[in-house]
């Protein structure tokens, strides 16, 4: 990781920064007066260009920018991040938050290197970014990856298909399992987009304790990793597959909560994500789980470690994690 330097300015990188949850956080921090230099990372540059626009009209805060980042390939992401390293006059990068996300309900679908979408995008594309990026990181920084109560069968049983972690191998390629369910494509979809969100939780936690085990993430200089559950927000972009109907019944906040559904709008749950970046309480809190302002617990699967190791080493191999990449000693 970069060498540390005595500066106010900061830089925090957003992913889907461009729209719903993304773009509130990204307000959120513009408008708090701690000196960022934000950068949306969007695969659209028309919307991204628009929406960093829109934030500097809005916050006054002119060190916004748009970045061109495609999670679902991986030549994107490495370009975006050596891109990133090229840009020496940034202020030091302080943050990066894996808000980008995306559910498939109409079937199966594969990214430009093969990987099934949902998990291409949601898991491996935010872990090779992670990873590539780490070394530019100055503590003290924070890493979050945005998650969601779908994980969890436990507090919504009855209300979600339940997430189906397998060997990472068959969750890139899940032709290739010889377990696989034979499920709709909307279900299958679901099933899919909550096995991802369970991936970004056990990528929280085995990131957070390699960074402490290797010595990279101290008390005096932390490099925190945490989940983030924004609740159900009704308006975003996850929803734009699903049939109308269900699409407008997931539109409404008020409907959400008559189902007994813990619903957002998208600017209160950017704000408490945006928290995890800025509030200096937080500061030395790694390796937790908050749904909105609150520390929870995660569901029982995500703290397995030997998936989060397994899911870590075999997510590295599939992306062609290189030690040149990385900052890792083994």
């Amino acid at each position: 990781m970069a060498s540390q330097t005595i500066t106010t300015r900061k830089t925090v990188i957003i992913t889907g920064g461009n729209t719903g949850l993304g773009y509130h956080c990204a307000k959120t921090i513009a408008s708090s007066n701690q000196d960022w230099h934000i950068i949306i990372a969007s695969r659209d540059k028309i919307k991204a260009t628009a929406a960093v626009k829109q934030l500097i009209s809005e916050t006054g805060n002119e060190h916004i920018e748009a970045m061109t980042l495609d999670l679902g390939f991986l030549t994107s992401v490495r370009a975006f991040a050596q891109d990133f390293a090229t840009r020496d006059t940034l202020p030091p990068l302080r943050a990066i938050v894996c808000n980008a996300g995306i559910q498939i309900v109409t079937g199966t679908t594969h990214t430009k290197d093969g990987f099934e979408t949902t998990f291409g995008v949601n898991h491996l594309g935010h872990f090779l970014l992670v990873n590539l990026l780490l070394k530019y990181l100055v503590a003290p920084a924070r890493i979050v990856f945005v998650s969601s109560g779908v994980h969890d069968p436990d507090k919504l049983e009855g209300k979600i298909i339940p997430p189906r972690y397998r060997h990472p191998e068959f969750l890139a390629r899940p032709e290739t399992d010889p377990t696989a369910l034979e499920e709709s494509p909307a279900r299958s979809g679901m099933r899919r987009y909550a096995t991802s969100k369970l991936c970004n939780v056990l990528c929280t936690y085995e990131l957070a304790h390699r960074l402490q085990s290797q010595g990279h993430s101290t008390l005096e200089h932390p490099i925190t990793v945490n989940a983030f559950d924004p609740g159900a927000v009704p308006g975003t972009e996850l929803t734009r597959q699903y049939n109308p109907l269900l699409r407008f019944a997931l539109s409404s906040a008020f409907l959400l909560r008559l189902l007994g559904v813990n619903a957002n709008s998208p600017s209160t749950s950017g704000q408490a994500m945006a928290r995890l970046v800025l509030d200096p309480q937080l500061q030395g809190i790694s390796a937790k789980y908050f749904s909105g302002l609150k520390e929870i617990a995660s569901s029982q699967e995500s703290y397995d470690k030997k998936k989060a190791a397994e899911l870590w080493e075999v997510s590295g191999k599939l992306v062609n994690l290189t030690a040149g990449d990385s900052i890792w000693a083994s």
